[in-house]
């Protein structure tokens, strides 16, 4: 389990190496007065700790996200490991970063508004409406999931629809408190059990005899899906594992813990930080997961024969490796997990509609007003097939990264700073996405070829667009 190992010490060196580079570039100052006292609100610009704000934040972007789409990921083979640890240092981290640390700067500017200043008004327009269609999604999807599995575990007659008024009714409740009242109290707990939880799977790896069958890079480097020919590694796998390695959805979150730090200095720790030991836990299970049925095949059957659930995989796992415990972290994983992710998804979006509007959050009433439409919404598409929301997701988070990353560039270069270190994962992005909508079961599906062929073109057209605004 070499490539493991490794894999995890990379990261860590990433976050102390690279992460100090990136903090470096941006230029942080010490003596900026931040957001949350300038600002100081009540309800969303909040003083507080780092290290709860580090909880919160990893809580945000990780949900089930580092641990779905790694166990989904390592059926593509230990290749994984080297997207997680590359993807994250050099695409991830920075991009949550910076989606933090720009949003301090601008007062806790929400994400799709940063977007609009770098990008253009045009730009602008769209990705408002498209970053609140995809918390509005995630929280979709984060309602389902969870009342479908609750309504599995209690009496009948707490059917999946009773599940779904009651999470729904808890996501208002959330959403209109002041951050510290439920998300600044119980969060980091959640955050913690997500870290023990990842712990207690590594101790069993090392001593549940799983070492043996967790495969070394150097000898696997390939495609090792079933059905490699229809999942191509390119780009599969890079929609497949977004959290751990990179994920549009975290710069929504970003801006919500930049309205609360006292000091800029605390962003590496907190967003860098987060973002690093999220791919720690994507290492974690993509390992457990390539190990525990005996193999990279074995789990590809599992994969099959639960349908794509990774959340029974999940369980399976806790329950063997960590026993009782495990059963009760399990619940808390699959469960707690995914609804703590969607409110604080339907708090970014209640923000994103305010900052739009210009329209104050402190009273109730104003937060009442903008939440209420964005809940009728996500009510609907719970009605909607959960697989079907879980797809078009993926590629819509990945999307958001993509464009986030492009921002941040053109404000590098705006700065006079080494914009070249986001655009390089810029343009990969790009790639990335344009490849997977022409060929996947989800878009067009197109011929791989055409996939590759627009996949270098539109990379180099934005290329293209950009040095020339360069020179101008």
């Amino acid at each position: 389990m070499y490539s493991f190992i490794f894999a995890v010490i990379g990261l860590i060196l990433g976050y102390i190496l690279y992460g100090k580079f990136v903090e470096r570039i941006f230029g942080v100052n010490p003596q900026n007065e931040t957001p949350a006292y300038s600002m100081q609100d009540g309800v969303d610009y909040i003083p507080m700790p780092w290290w709860r704000a580090f909880l919160i934040q990893f809580l945000n972007i990780a949900g089930l996200g580092p641990i779905v789409g790694a166990l989904l990921g390592a059926a593509y083979g230990p290749v994984a490991f080297v997207w997680i640890v590359l993807g994250n240092i050099i695409g991830g981290a920075v991009h949550d970063y910076f989606s933090g640390m720009i949003s301090i700067r601008m007062g806790g500017m929400s994400i799709p508004e940063i977007i609009g200043k770098y990008l253009g008004i045009s730009v602008k327009q769209f990705m408002r409406g498209f970053t609140l269609l995809l918390m509005i999604l995630v929280g979709a999807a984060f309602i389902s999931g969870p009342a479908a599995l609750l309504s599995s575990l209690t009496p009948s007659h707490l059917t999946k629809g009773i599940w779904v008024i009651i999470i729904l009714a808890y996501y208002i409740i959330a959403t209109l408190l002041p951050i510290d009242k439920i998300i600044g109290r119980f969060y980091p707990i959640f955050g913690l059990a997500l870290i023990v939880m990842a712990v207690g799977i590594t101790i069993a790896i090392f001593t549940g005899g799983y070492i043996h069958d967790i495969p070394e890079v150097w000898n696997n480097f390939h495609n090792m899906k079933a059905n490699a020919d229809k999942y191509p590694l390119f780009p599969m796998l890079f929609v497949t594992i977004s959290c751990g390695a990179i994920s549009g959805f975290h710069s929504t979150q970003s801006p919500m813990m930049a309205r609360c730090l006292k000091n800029e200095k605390e962003g590496r720790k907190v967003f860098y930080g987060a973002m690093v030991t999220e791919g720690i836990v994507a290492l974690i299970w993509a390992a457990i997961g390539m190990s525990f049925y005996g193999g990279v095949h074995q789990l590809n059957s599992a994969i099959a024969g639960y349908n794509g659930e990774a959340t029974i995989i999940i369980r399976e796992i806790s329950n063997t490796t960590l026993g009782t415990i495990g059963g009760i972290l399990a619940i808390l994983g699959v469960v707690a997990a995914p609804i703590t992710t969607g409110d604080t998804a339907f708090r970014s979006a209640r923000l994103i509609v305010a900052d739009f509007l210009r329209f104050p959050q402190k009273k109730l009433w104003n937060r009442v007003l903008v939440s209420l439409p964005l809940f009728a919404i996500g009510f609907t598409l719970t009605q909607v097939k959960f697989d079907i929301i879980w797809r078009y997701m993926f590629w819509s988070n990945q999307v958001l990264a993509t464009v986030v990353l492009w921002a941040i560039t053109v404000y590098l270069a705006q700065q006079k700073k080494l914009y070249i270190i986001t655009l390089i994962p810029a343009l990969f992005m790009t790639a990335v996405v344009t490849n997977y909508i022409l060929i996947a079961p989800e878009g067009f599906q197109l011929a791989h070829w055409v996939g590759i062929v627009f996949g270098i073109a539109v990379p180099l057209a934005c290329l293209a667009i950009f040095t020339r605004y360069q020179k101008r």
